[in-house]
């Protein structure tokens, strides 16, 4: 008889929106254009579906939180407790007005809830546990390099307060070990300036150093998930380094995700803004949303290339004929993009233009 009676919600949906924060989560769950409950619980994905399967047994469950600090762990357990859960962008959430001039948790779980049942939401890319790991080291390795920069301004900046002029040779642009030897060397009227410098140097050897075993770490364990005949076609492209062709294979991992060019512009960040209104039509400078690790390295990428590649320096030549270098530049990024692309997509291996 209790069996007979028990509640049964089966082939009805419930979606249920989370705020995900590092102590709470504010969750939100919805059925049938109606929202159910608000509540704070815990930030546990066990607990939530402990909720749902004792409230709303038998009921299929769809969730959505926003992609952050939390990374991907909270959607492989959802997907694992038999949670069809979504990652998405938070900049792609609809918004009213009302919503952005009021903003709090509460709102913003009851917000993904109500877009999700209305299926107003897009999934983002959520790669698996290996290649996330993979990106987050080459990640590390790129805030190794922007720290061991710190060190060399901080070192020049002592120099220059110090009335103490470098060598007028190229080993000082490149930080050799000569270099390093003569820093080692100077002296000052004080023993503290003496130790700043000593400590700052003794700095810049433990990055170099870290920077040297991360790539060395990328290097094998681009060998043990079989990536490392892809990155030597990538790395045929003129332009594009080991480095280079690991960022752009761990922030971008499938290619086949992005339909046209004009996509994986759109992720790089490589389209201009736009303000059309009747006839009129402005186009601006880049989009601000962009990822932030390729667009600056490939347009770099691009400076290599126009120096290499017979084709990329005729096209940056007639470029440069009707805008400026920085301008035109940009469009060889794009030219550059289109390459690696195709490169990655037929698996072969970069044959660099000839010009007569």
């Amino acid at each position: 008889m209790k069996k007979a009676n028990q509640i049964t919600f089966k082939e009805q949906r419930f979606f249920i929106g989370i705020d995900v924060h590092l102590k709470s989560w504010e969750v939100t769950i919805r059925n049938n254009n109606l929202a159910l409950k608000t509540f704070s619980m815990n930030p546990s994905p066990g607990e939530l579906a402990k909720h749902l399967k004792r409230n709303y047994p038998e009921g299929q469950y769809h969730s959505v939180y926003e992609a952050g600090f939390c990374g991907y762990w909270i959607h492989r357990q959802l997907v694992q407790l038999g949670i069809k859960n979504i990652v998405i962008h938070p900049a792609d959430v609809p918004t009213s007005d009302k919503e952005k001039q009021t903003k709090t948790d509460r709102i913003d779980s009851r917000k993904l809830a109500r877009e999700l049942e209305n299926k107003t939401l897009k999934s983002i890319y959520t790669p698996n546990e290996a290649h996330e790991q993979l990106r987050a080291l080459r990640r590390l390795r790129y805030r190794q390099v922007q720290n061991l920069t710190r060190v060399k301004n901080r070192i020049k900046s002592h120099l220059y307060l110090n009335g103490i002029e470098t060598p007028a040779h190229t080993e000082c642009s490149h930080w050799s070990g000569n270099f390093i030897h003569w820093l080692e060397s100077l002296e000052f009227s004080n023993p503290a300036g003496k130790d700043y410098l000593l400590i700052c140097i003794e700095e810049l050897k433990t990055c170099r150093s870290r920077i040297v075993k991360i790539v060395r770490l990328l290097r094998s364990y681009c060998r043990e998930l079989g990536i490392a005949e892809l990155i030597d076609f990538l790395r045929s492209v003129p332009g594009i380094g080991f480095v280079t062709a690991v960022t752009f294979y761990t922030e971008i991992m499938d290619i086949f995700r992005f339909r046209d060019l004009d996509k994986l512009c759109s992720y790089v960040g490589l389209v201009p803004t736009v303000h059309s209104s009747g006839e009129h039509q402005w186009h601006g400078r880049l989009t601000h949303r962009k990822n932030s690790y390729l667009r600056h390295m490939l347009v770099e990428a691009a400076w290599v290339a126009v120096r290499k590649d017979p084709a990329m320096l005729l096209a940056f030549n007639e470029l440069a004929k009707r805008m400026s270098k920085q301008k035109a530049i940009i469009r060889i990024a794009r030219k550059l993009l289109n390459r690696i692309r195709y490169v990655w997509l037929h698996q072969q291996l970069y044959i660099t233009a000839v010009v007569e």
